[in-house]
């Protein structure tokens, strides 16, 4: 990947350039860039680039009430997934860090200078911060939260055998990124592009560094019918992932120990002093439907599938 949109001489390049893959939700978009506005950080050291995958057109008013010193460009490019939406941006970005964000999180005012603080002692690891649910209210938006969170924390204490990060709060080098050719973009249900990235990062030699007081607040709207959609979808894309890395190493399809998947369970218990049952049942139907997802995809994906480098251009949206 080149950097088309090369700064004018004598501009000062920022340090941090926040990508934000959006489709559709111009509210969860004003709340996350309210959040931005908000943070710790010199606007000075910021660009904020906004890619529009396909959605409704973007509202003119959302730079509204945002600071003017605050650099938000807004691209748009026809409907290509998240994975393929971050990569545009990435394309657009001039600062050393690239650092993603879900349109459905808000940052607490001390995300990047989190990040921050270990880039300066470690500047060639891939950062993940933490993310916590917004919507306690919702049953199914904590226990898909609650998944998350046990995966995070596991992958802090234990040697698990695939680390990852979620796409919604991570931090890196922009030419380290650009080096490995980005996400890709053909792995089915837009989802397991962490997985794979992280994957692909580590094996260029490269290392993932917990970062847990980079936080954001994640507000995704489920249903039980939306919730085993996703978890399905997940399954689904998780497959893929794997096979895909097959083409690089005999894996197994499986990673973790069966006793991983029965802690998973039982976290919810752990963790809820009230309707614990009913956070583990969920996490429980989680776990159903991506194993069903992973055996729908194990018979229909094609194993010589290349994936897809990320030469999207996005246009700039007025």
């Amino acid at each position: 990947m080149t950097d088309s949109t090369l700064r004018r001489q004598g501009e000062r390049s920022p340090v941090f350039s926040i990508v934000i893959p959006t489709y559709s939700r111009p509210a969860a978009l004003r709340a996350c860039l309210e959040g931005i506005a908000a943070l710790d950080f010199d606007f000075a050291g910021l660009e904020v680039i906004v890619v529009n995958d396909g959605g409704l057109a973007l509202a003119s008013d959302l730079r509204v009430g945002l600071p003017g010193a605050l650099s938000v460009e807004f691209l748009s490019q026809p409907r290509g997934g998240p994975g393929s939406a971050r990569n545009a941006g990435a394309v657009h970005a001039h600062g050393r860090y690239l650092a993603f964000i879900d349109d459905d999180c808000v940052p607490t005012r001390g995300w990047l200078r989190a990040f921050e603080r270990t880039f300066a002692t470690n500047d060639r690891s891939l950062l993940g911060g933490r993310v916590e649910n917004a919507l306690t209210d919702n049953p199914y938006a904590d226990a898909s939260e609650r998944i998350s969170q046990f995966v995070y924390d596991h992958s802090r204490t234990h040697n698990t055998r695939e680390p990852f990060f979620p796409t919604n709060n991570i931090a890196l080098r922009l030419d380290l990124f650009r080096s490995l050719g980005g996400f890709a973009t053909n792995i089915p249900g837009d989802t397991a592009e962490d997985k794979e990235f992280c994957d692909r990062w580590r094996a260029a030699g490269l290392t993932l560094v917990h970062t847990p007081d980079a936080v954001v607040h994640h507000a995704h709207h489920l249903t039980f019918r939306r919730f085993v959609r996703q978890h399905f979808h997940y399954g689904r894309g998780i497959l893929a992932f794997r096979l895909m890395r097959r083409r690089r190493e005999e894996r197994p399809l499986v990673p973790e120990p069966s006793r991983f998947y029965v802690d998973l369970v039982r976290s919810g218990i752990r963790s809820h002093a009230n309707g614990g049952l009913r956070a583990s049942a969920l996490i429980a139907v989680a776990q159903v439907s991506t194993a069903v997802g992973a055996a729908y995809q194990l018979i229909r994906w094609p194993l010589d599938r290349p994936a897809v480098t990320p030469t999207v251009n996005a246009a700039r949206q007025p």
